[in-house]
């Protein structure tokens, strides 16, 4: 027999989850078949396996110790020998862009302040992105050894374009990842970004739209009224500082859709400077020659949390910013 106890690091995942991390290369139908038939207990009662476990749980697998070997992979697969100091090596050419700050961490979440150019997650097998710096940091920090990770993953709760900067939150807990999703999917975290738009904006505005997206080409539309297959957006934003035929924005976004703030603003004229997809061609053309920039000027700048209830009511009320890239502001005083 095996026993396992829940830790805090692994509650609030379901039982049936639980078990596909520990039994790794057991199909979900060994699985289920085991608990039906009571090989596999939850605090000494048969389960179902879609419990919410608990810390203090006792899993008893009454399995033969081939059995569990067999099904039981402990160390990562997709985690290169040796990955763990090479991610905090701003040198190592295996990360895309420079490496990420850590704004702020408990036991369940991590703000980290992603870079331009760095993949929120992986596209392909081989990308390193930053769930695989997330990864190395807990492992290097020791904050999670390789077969506690096998049991549980930290992952992202909001993702941002490969060339958007700033604030990302990452559950490092199956509680702070539930709990992260689902206070940004009924968006009671307020989300507000910085970006160098073109032209002047004077006054502060409201957008409110339908937007479309065009899943081959990954570039979506924006109208004026529903259409099929469209997701209303809601957008605000405010100048902070306009001259020299550009504009500093503060935007908050209300609704979370796919591209929404480059193309909304791009809908009204005011397209986000170096935005290749909906940007100003001439404008985007300029700000390459002069500074090199091939991608949108937008930046993850602020996150405002509402009352927290425990185990993270230490984030209620909180306000957390990720510090603009300098270039944003030397392109703003240029002339």
């Amino acid at each position: 027999m095996r026993q396992i106890t829940v830790t805090e690091k692994e509650a609030g995942q379901r039982l049936d989850k639980l078990l596909a991390h520990y039994l790794n290369e057991a199909p979900k139908s060994f699985l289920y078949k085991m608990l039906r038939k009571k090989n596999i207990t939850l605090n000494g009662k048969r389960a179902q396996g879609n419990e919410a476990v608990r810390p203090g749980d006792e899993i008893c697998l009454f399995l033969a110790e081939e059995t569990v070997d067999k099904f039981r992979r402990t160390t990562l697969r997709d985690l290169p020998t040796g990955f763990a100091q090479a991610a905090l090596n701003t040198q190592d050419s295996r990360l895309e862009g420079s490496i990420p700050d850590i704004i702020y961490e408990n036991t369940h979440i991590l703000l980290v302040n992603k870079p331009s150019g760095m993949l929120s997650q992986k596209a392909r097998p081989q990308d390193v992105s930053l769930i695989e710096y997330l990864t190395a940091y807990l492992l290097s920090s020791g904050a999670y050894t390789q077969e506690e990770l096998v049991m549980f993953r930290p992952a992202v709760c909001n993702r941002l374009d490969r060339n958007t900067s700033g604030i990302v939150i990452a559950g490092k807990t199956p509680v702070g990842l539930r709990t992260m999703s689902r206070m940004l999917r009924e968006r009671t975290i307020r989300k507000y970004y910085r970006c160098v738009a073109v032209g002047e904006i004077t006054k502060s505005g409201y957008l409110k739209g339908w937007l479309r997206k065009d899943r081959a080409g990954n570039i979506v539309s924006v109208s004026e009224r529903e259409e099929p297959d469209s997701q209303p957006i809601e957008t605000e934003y405010r100048p902070i500082t306009a001259k020299n035929g550009r504009t500093l924005l503060e935007v908050h976004l209300i609704t979370g859709r796919s591209h929404q703030i480059r193309a909304h603003l791009a809908s009204i004229g005011h397209p986000i400077l170096g935005d290749p997809k909906y940007g100003d061609a001439g404008a985007n053309r300029r700000c390459m020659t002069r500074y090199g920039v091939q991608a949108q000027l937008l930046h993850a700048y602020r996150l405002e949390f509402p009352e927290t209830e425990a185990p993270l009511d230490d984030l209620s009320g909180r306000v957390f910013t990720a510090p603009m890239p300098e270039l944003f502001s030397e392109i703003m005083e240029d002339r």
